[in-house]
């Protein structure tokens, strides 16, 4: 899984945004600094910045309507199997746009192909 350009959030079918919201649950908790090609680059910065992506996908699934669950709204909470996070260990950091550097046009098209290459059309 990967963390799709944020610009595409919006366009993301049902499926795709429910897998991101999962995918940005797994980070968040357990998943965090565990070693995978195409999210590592997370792992350089203060989990608020993931965070803050997160609340993007958060934002657009109540903007469908779909629920979630709050505790995720909160920048410490890691999910029911890890601790939370104390407010000195999770660093709030200015957003920056695009939240991730590495989320520049040439991961833009990476993300686009990805989604074809899925029959996804957006």
């Amino acid at each position: 899984m990967r963390l799709w350009h944020e610009k595409l959030i919006p366009e993301l079918p049902r499926q795709q945004l429910l897998g991101q919201h999962r995918e940005c649950c797994a980070l968040r908790g357990l998943g965090w600094e565990k070693k995978h090609e195409t999210v590592d680059y997370v792992f350089q910065y203060s989990p608020y910045k993931l965070y803050q992506y997160h609340m993007k996908v958060i934002n657009e699934m109540k903007a469908r309507s779909y629920e979630n669950d709050p505790l995720w709204e909160l920048p410490t909470y890691r999910g029911e199997s890890c601790p939370p996070y104390d407010l000195a260990e999770i660093k709030k950091v200015k957003e920056t746009k695009p939240i991730y550097p590495e989320h520049d046009t040439e991961y833009m098209k990476k993300c686009i192909c990805n989604l074809l290459v899925k029959g996804v059309l957006i």
